[in-house]
């Protein structure tokens, strides 16, 4: 069977383009070179062009959804009209609708398969980048504990994407609100914040 033609200046990004959409349907454990090679149209040998095995592949579509997130987090933190607890709010949504929205990548980007981002110089960069933003915007809220404020407001949001992808927040026996409300409510609440469920949109 015949290949589509590329070009060598956007095969790594064609590669990119099928392994995430592969990601989606099967999941990063299915998922091989072979079969992102087919997804894109080219020789099952061009995917080692660019990258030497399965992993680098998958650290690779990693680090460009932490670009995407970093820059979905960037533009929340970036309202100059809203005060920086509304702020660190909008970025606590910002990143359980990035999770909700994208499951697959998320997993991926900090499951098991990549747990050590050092073997990635590109991926351990696009996590700290992506970090980095989150300490920034609470450091502008409160100099003195802004790295606190962020890993603690990164670890609420990070269990509630994972629940809300899961769908562990169904069939509970009290009402639960939609998980952009809770992570506004759960981000006012650690910034101290006063503000209701119903109020939190």
């Amino acid at each position: 069977m015949a290949t589509k033609p590329y070009h060598h200046g956007n095969l790594r990004d064609s590669l990119l383009d099928a392994a995430d959409a592969l990601l989606a349907q099967t999941g990063a454990q299915a998922l091989t070179l072979r079969e992102v090679a087919k997804a894109a149209g080219v020789s099952h040998a061009a995917p080692y062009h660019h990258f030497p095995g399965r992993e680098h592949l998958l650290a690779a579509v990693a680090a460009r959804a932490f670009v995407k997130l970093a820059a979905a987090m960037a533009a929340a933190d970036g309202d100059s009209t809203r005060e920086q607890g509304e702020r660190l709010m909008d970025i606590c949504e910002v990143y359980v609708e990035f999770a909700r929205a994208r499951p697959a990548q998320f997993r991926l980007m900090f499951g098991p398969l990549l747990a050590h981002k050092s073997l990635y110089p590109e991926l351990k960069q696009a996590a700290e980048d992506a970090f980095n933003v989150l300490v920034a915007a609470a450091t502008a809220f409160d100099a003195a504990r802004g790295p606190e404020l962020a890993l603690t407001g990164w670890s609420l949001a990070h269990g509630l994407a994972n629940l809300a992808i899961d769908e562990a927040l169904t069939d509970l026996p009290i009402e639960v609100p939609a998980p952009s409300v809770l992570a506004r409510a759960m981000a006012a609440r650690m910034l101290g914040l006063r503000v209701m469920f119903s109020s939190a949109i």
